[in-house]
């Protein structure tokens, strides 16, 4: 009985949040649905102004459950800049969190509105999520020789010439560092061997293709990288070995005191454009990542593990950017559900809205 008591508390941790971030997501695809009718006969970039400040409402939201509720602790290495920036998000990939994480920076900024995705062609087919991702400006890439650059690159101008500020997020790694998976890291290791790169050990190696031609291709447009390294706080075992980060349940469970995020900024001008002088770029700016890793999980100065070598600053995110959000979804949401018609629109709202997207993905790639 008392166990039963305790992992029915356990789990309401995590069903809480996802049940209002899922829960209003029809309201606010409606809300989206209207703008994008009437935006139409509009600019272009009047329309991606206000998809913006929509996106911004969700994902602020969002950062209330991921930030606020779960009271994690962040610390930042580096100094963000206070201006908005046009920017490319270069950051290591452990978890589903690490997407949370680059909403946690561009808050900071006050650019969350201007957060998109290269990701992994997949997860197109997130009912909902996956078909607004795309209208957001997100793109969606195969790993390989699969991989379509003429696409990325008619997105990614399409989205410049329109105006659309732009805080585009790349995970080089192409999939996530699990430590577990030790096949996956020989492989990667493999690699770097066969191509004559330094074998990283807290990451994987990092594939230039989505960078690279992000950065050509808006180079005009871009004033900087931002390269960032996170990990995860309690990710180590009573033996000192690294376990994998934590999922988002586990997160939204509280079972991560505290995310050390290094933050470096390089301009856009000091990036070489040549192939192989950038593809060796990238992977120096891996092996920095690397001994940053190393220092955070295996330091054997008991005052210098599970942090960065610098200094780093606790960075709490004020109710006052997350709750009005929060209210505002929420507003919009209980009208659906406390009328008949309401509750008829929001289950159609997920059903076509679902439908619509799959649709999408596959007919207008």
């Amino acid at each position: 009985m008392l166990l039963s008591l305790v992992v029915h508390t356990y789990s309401l941790r995590y069903w809480f949040p996802a049940t209002v971030m899922l829960g209003t997501a029809p309201a606010y695809l409606l809300s989206w649905g209207v703008w994008r009718l009437l935006s139409t006969v509009l600019p272009a970039r009047l329309y991606h102004r206000l998809d913006d400040r929509l996106y911004c409402i969700y994902q602020s939201m969002v950062l209330f459950f991921f930030e606020n509720y779960t009271g994690v602790e962040i610390v930042i290495y580096g100094d963000i800049p206070k201006n908005k920036e046009n920017v490319i998000y270069l950051s290591n990939h452990q978890c589903t969190v690490d997407w949370i994480i680059a909403d946690m920076l561009a808050i900071r900024q006050s650019a969350i509105g201007h957060v998109r995705y290269v990701l992994k062609d997949g997860l197109k087919w997130l009912p909902l999520y996956g078909w607004y991702f795309s209208q957001h400006g997100g793109i969606y890439v195969k790993r390989s020789a699969k991989f379509n650059e003429k696409t990325m690159q008619k997105k990614l101008l399409s989205q410049t010439q329109s105006g659309a500020q732009m805080y585009l997020v790349i995970f080089p790694e192409g999939t996530r560092y699990n430590p577990e998976l030790k096949n996956i890291i020989a492989d990667s290791q493999a690699f770097a061997t066969k191509e004559g790169l330094a074998v990283l050990k807290h990451t994987l190696t990092p594939r230039m293709k989505a960078s690279h031609i992000a950065i050509e291709t808006m180079k005009g447009h871009l004033d900087a990288v931002y390269d960032v390294t996170v990990a995860y706080e309690g990710t180590l075992d009573s033996s000192g070995q690294r376990r994998p980060a934590p999922s988002m349940p586990e997160f939204l469970c509280k079972e991560c005191p505290r995310v050390h995020i290094h933050f470096d900024r390089v301009d856009i001008k000091e990036i070489p454009a040549e192939p192989l002088f950038f593809r060796r770029w990238l992977h120096e700016r891996f092996e920095i990542k690397d001994r940053l890793l190393t220092d955070f999980y295996e330091s054997k100065d008991a005052d210098k593990i599970h942090r960065f070598p610098t200094e780093g600053k606790p960075s709490p995110l004020s109710l006052c950017k997350t709750v009005p959000s929060l209210m505002i979804l929420g507003g919009l949401t209980l009208p659906l559900l406390l009328t008949e018609n309401g509750r008829k629109l929001y289950v159609k709202t997920w059903v076509y809205g679902t439908l619509l997207g799959w649709l999408w993905v596959n007919v207008f790639p």
